[in-house]
């Protein structure tokens, strides 16, 4: 099967997250004392895929991630990911957008 182009030009620290990822996955099944067949089961994906899960393949699509953890017991961590409220960097830039005076709006004169 050949490799999607996107898996080659991922950054490091992405690709190390994705290992971890998968690494904390396999650990927690493990604390449960469930097999990878028995994962597969419940997040719908084939046995292949959840291995693919295990190793923190970029390849595997973000919803078989999030059953995964789901599937744990570990709720829905990617809900809040990219919440704008906990957007540091989003807030800064758009701080220093602000205008310096603010004026109020002229309304038409009548003719």
């Amino acid at each position: 099967m050949p490799r999607r182009p996107t898996t080659k030009i991922l950054p490091r620290q992405v690709k190390s997250a994705l290992a971890k990822l998968g690494r904390d996955i396999s650990v927690a099944r493990r604390r449960r004392r469930l097999t990878t067949a028995m994962m597969a089961e419940r997040i719908g994906t084939s046995r292949p895929t959840y291995l693919n899960i295990e190793k923190g393949h970029p390849g595997v699509s973000m919803g078989a991630y999030a059953m995964a953890l789901y599937s744990l017991g570990l709720g829905t961590p990617f809900a809040e990911l990219a919440d704008p409220g906990r957007d540091d960097q989003g807030i800064l830039l758009e701080v220093e957008r602000l205008p310096e005076r603010v004026r109020p709006k002229k309304e038409p004169r009548p003719l």
